[in-house]
């Protein structure tokens, strides 16, 4: 399992997509938020957590029709179904690929980024922690949307469309951390909400890619 993660790594960056496109995108989505509301902080402060968490799930969208469809297109899909390792074992690793390469530097990067909206500052931290916590059930829903597709032409609409509904209460529970962390409040509940959805995500989700993967290929 580690070493097909540590496959899907090196081809990730080696075909300069993951982590760069997403990163390039969450810049420019805040970025240009910014500038088209303009440099109010009355106006910006009170969406920031929305936009920044807004633009994490959207950026976790963009390499996720390459997750299988790869792999599908020259046959080592087939040949690790067939390995030792189990389907489960094989989407999970997947999931974990994605999440380093989209998830992890999104989460470092959140906090560069939150001064262009005027997040308040004792609100960082806890940006970070959500995205921390949630960009890994965004991985594995991601993954599980894409094991859905794996077998369809031009699917990549269609996995958006099935991914962005199972990750409103990622996006919910995640902006209400910042968002209460931002006006003072106690934002250890949505947080602890975000970590059950996480785990649930991660719990159950590996079966039912790796049931999506063995319908979808025979």
């Amino acid at each position: 399992m580690i070493g097909l993660v540590r496959r899907d790594l090196t081809l990730a960056l080696r075909a300069g997509g993951g982590a760069g496109l997403a990163l390039v995108f969450f810049l420019t989505f805040v970025t240009l938020t910014a500038l088209g509301v303009g440099p109010r902080a009355d106006v910006l402060a009170p969406v920031a957590p929305g936009i920044l968490w807004l633009g994490a799930v959207l950026a976790c969208l963009l390499s996720l029709d390459r997750l299988f469809a790869l792999d599908a297109e020259d046959g080592t899909l087939d040949l690790l179904l067939t390995a030792p390792l189990p389907a489960e074992g094989t989407a999970a690793a997947k999931a974990a690929a994605h999440w380093l390469t989209t998830g992890a530097p999104l989460t470092v990067a959140a906090p560069v980024l939150a001064p262009l909206l005027f997040l308040p500052g004792p609100a960082v931290p806890w940006l970070v922690a959500s995205l921390a916590l949630g960009t890994p059930a965004l991985s594995m829903i991601g993954t599980f949307g894409a094991a859905l597709t794996v077998g369809l032409k031009r699917g990549s609409l269609l996995l958006s469309l099935l991914v962005l509904p199972l990750c409103i209460p990622t996006l919910v529970f995640g902006a209400d951390v910042v968002r209460r962390a931002a006006a003072g409040l106690d934002p250890s509940t949505p947080l602890a909400l975000l970590g059950a959805v996480t785990l649930a995500a991660l719990a159950g989700l590996p079966f039912a890619a790796a049931a999506a993967l063995r319908i979808n290929l025979r």
